[in-house]
């Protein structure tokens, strides 16, 4: 089997390049089946191709496995998706395979391919992407041990080393950057678009700091009820925004609108409403939940996901010891999957030789034990049948390393009696040497 790993992340792609391929966790499955079908289209059978994607506002990855590793068409397929070529994508794009591929996975795993260094949030991302895929029936037991070995990698990276003891998340980030624009958080109002898993971690950050007032506007009430309740906030409809946004001095986003859902032309009269207040205003969503030109505005300060950055890599220094130390973890973790993905290798594997060892122990057996029931049958003394069998089984199993014991010259019948002792005198030598 061969493994692969086609990606766009923060590091290699712009924001909206990265908007036009964030598939909500709801649409993987569908999305997947998209990916496997277009393989039956290119002459690969559909079941033999497995594969997983992996999705946030930071990264868009497609995991493969099969007989043969097919990069063009995973990049065709995934540029196709995003409405470009391959050849706008491509130079924003990583294709890597084998033991790249694994390295790439336990590295993100453990969170050192994240924007925020050390951050966990990913590995909880990558869970729900191979539960999709599992629900999807694509994931095999090649692209399976790759993601469990990438969690048990990352779980002894996080627990052996310091790798998130200094990491600031994006949420403290933002906290961090409103701080700076008001002298009092205490004092001002802040409007939460989304109710998903980022504008949580925010708002509990936010809540921290006992703002005047903050309020969750969710599509739906009910999503936006509940969390609202957990933080002693308000809630209102996603349609109510536009009319309340002058409200508001601070606006956090991010939810899984395809489209801008905070315009231009609103923030303009939520301005004009303000008598020009300074808004400050965080877009952490992929695509964008904000018009990108909603920061020419002179009274507001927009950030998105890619402007946090300096803010979240603050402490990095003091972190390169723990990396060198997941790195050498995650080493060791690609040369164990590596050594597994051999040992499966039709071509130069153990699995085949293992099964073809199994299947002629088990012809001797048969033959045997009908041999010993025709002596049975004739009416032999049982005692003498186990004679028989036993010595029969062992002649079978004897035979052919007897044979090459006497057999090529004296270099090689050393060799063979090496090769022989190991195998059949090793509990009588090992009970010499103790």
């Amino acid at each position: 089997m061969a493994v692969w790993a086609l990606g766009i992340n923060h590091q290699t792609a712009p924001l909206d390049l990265r908007g036009r391929f964030a598939f909500a966790l709801d649409r993987i499955a569908p999305t997947l089946q998209g990916l496997r079908q277009s393989f039956s289209s290119a002459g690969a059978p559909h079941s033999a191709v497995e594969s997983a994607i992996l999705s946030t506002c930071n990264r868009t990855e497609v995991y493969c496995a099969a007989e043969h590793a097919a990069l063009d068409h995973t990049l065709q397929w995934l540029a196709h998706s995003g409405g470009i070529s391959a050849q706008q994508l491509r130079p924003h794009a990583y294709l890597l395979q084998g033991d790249g591929a694994a390295r790439h996975a336990f590295r993100v795993a453990s969170g050192l391919d994240s924007m925020v260094l050390g951050e966990a949030q990913i590995l909880g991302q990558m869970k729900n992407a191979v539960r999709a895929a599992e629900g999807a029936g694509a994931l095999g037991s090649t692209l399976n041990q790759l993601f469990q070995r990438s969690f048990a990698v990352a779980k002894e990276v996080r627990t052996s080393t310091d790798i998130g003891a200094h990491s600031i998340s994006m949420a403290a980030a933002a906290v961090r950057l409103a701080g700076q624009l008001f002298e009092d958080l205490g004092q001002i109002r802040v409007l939460f678009v989304g109710a998903g898993e980022m504008i949580e971690l925010c708002a509990t950050h936010f809540a921290a700091r006992n703002p005047r007032q903050m309020v969750i506007a969710n599509r739906t009430l009910e999503r936006g009820e509940k969390l609202a309740m957990r933080l002693d906030a308000s809630v209102m409809r996603l349609a109510e925004l536009p009319e309340h946004l002058h409200e508001f001095d601070a606006v956090i986003s991010c939810t899984a609108s395809t489209l801008p859902i905070i315009g231009l032309g609103a923030v303009e009269r939520a301005l004009r409403k303000r008598r020009h207040r300074p808004i400050f205003m965080v877009d952490l969503a992929v695509p964008r939940d904000i018009e990108p030109e909603v920061k020419q505005l002179a009274d507001i300060y927009l950030y998105t996901v890619d402007d946090l950055a300096s803010v979240v890599q603050t402490g990095q220094a003091q972190r390169e010891a723990a990396v060198q130390q997941a790195e050498a973890i995650i080493d060791a973790g690609v040369q164990n999957f590596m050594h597994w993905m051999d040992q499966r290798d039709p071509a130069g594997g153990v699995v085949p030789l293992i099964q073809q060892l199994n299947s002629q122990a088990d012809d001797w057996r048969t033959q045997e034990i009908a041999r010993a029931k025709k002596l049975l049958a004739k009416g032999q003394d049982i005692d003498s049948v186990l004679e028989a069998l036993s010595r029969g089984l062992t002649q079978k199993m004897l035979h052919g390393a007897m044979a090459e014991l006497h057999a090529g010259d004296v270099q090689t019948r050393t060799q063979t009696a090496d090769t022989v002792s190991r195998l059949f005198l090793r509990s009588a030598r090992s009970h010499r040497e103790r």
